[in-house]
């Protein structure tokens, strides 16, 4: 019964599941901004080699 109630107190598992969703979470904030933020340094690259022309 002692190894039973050990088990169901040992929260060492959620902490890795925490840092799991936190990692899941940047990454999907990551797959969101790519994007714009491609569009944003083309465009500026686009701009800056025009004017070195």
């Amino acid at each position: 019964m002692k190894e039973l109630v050990k088990f169901f107190k040992d929260e060492s598992g959620a902490t890795a599941i925490e840092y799991g969703l936190i990692a899941a979470a940047t990454g999907l904030a990551l797959v969101a901004t790519m994007p714009t933020i491609k569009t944003a340094l083309n465009s500026t690259f686009t701009t800056i080699g025009a004017t070195l022309k």
